[in-house]
């Protein structure tokens, strides 16, 4: 009787339009159920090779991902609401996520783990990475200062760090220059308008995070005014890949975390 009544456990035919799903998905062993990626991908850098891309991040190829008949599509926030709106209407099964901090972060990956039956390994590789973060932020304890840190997540106009890239800053040892706008999920209320706000705040290192587009240390040394701001007389200007932590997913968590600290620790080794 129950073979009449037969279902797939979980979506066999998945569609990530962000990164952080799909390196998921693999570090969960779960890959072969991805059918289409976002073309912004880069973790693991072999999903650009084993799966097609059909979406940026504000739009897609509905008609491609139609054809990919996928019987999942997993989303990320309120920017991709469109494309979500007009699979739905074609009768596609959505899931959007809109995690925006650390603990949100966790929350998605047990759901996605979950999702594709994979829910104890899912909280396994959770709780690794949970004790690594503990590990970071206990040894930040340790540090004699705590350094000011502008996160830069753009230059033109300077949008300052999202609220999981600020949480992440605390537990690496530092203190964000701008923690009131973190809270604010989109860009656009992360704004600094008046660049003279930064200096005034005078942050100890700058790290810019330029969404996709190489940071230019020189370009912010150049600034008017930014000549006395500590971290530019200091040197202490640094990159790190948006792909390594403005995705909002283990990379974050793992490499993102992990290079922020290296960041603080020569600082303090330096300044302490």
């Amino acid at each position: 009787m129950t073979e009449r009544f037969a279902f797939s456990h979980g979506p066999q035919r998945i569609v990530c339009l962000t990164e952080e799903t799909t390196e998921w998905l693999y570090l969960l062993g779960e890959e072969r159920r991805i059918v289409g990626i976002s073309g912004y991908t880069v973790r693991p850098r072999r999903a650009r090779d084993e799966k097609p891309r059909v979406s940026a991040f504000i739009n897609a190829k509905i008609d491609k991902i139609l054809a990919l008949q996928p019987d999942c599509v997993f989303g990320f926030s309120d920017m991709q609401a469109d494309i979500a709106a007009a699979l739905i209407r074609q009768g596609v099964p959505v899931t959007v996520f809109n995690q925006r901090s650390v603990a949100e972060i966790f929350s998605m990956m047990a759901q996605v783990a979950a999702m594709v039956g994979q829910g104890e390994r899912g909280l396994a590789l959770i709780e690794t990475m949970q004790q690594s973060l503990g590990a970071i932020d206990d040894a930040a304890t340790s540090l004699p200062r705590r350094p000011k840190i502008f996160f830069e997540e753009w230059d033109t106009p300077h949008i300052s760090a999202i609220r999981w890239v600020s949480e992440l800053i605390g537990i690496a040892g530092g203190d964000d220059c701008f923690p009131e706008l973190s809270v604010q999920s989109l860009g656009k209320n992360r704004i600094i308008g008046n660049s003279d706000e930064i200096v005034r705040r005078n942050p100890d290192i700058i790290i810019g995070s330029w969404c996709g587009k190489k940071f230019r240390p020189e370009k912010v040394v150049a600034r008017p005014g930014w000549q006395d701001v500590n971290a530019v007389k200091n040197k202490q200007l640094f990159e790190i890949k948006s792909a390594d932590i403005l995705q909002p997913g283990p990379a974050a968590l793992t490499d993102g975390v992990a290079q922020l600290h290296r960041i603080v620790t020569n600082w303090s080794s330096l300044h302490g």
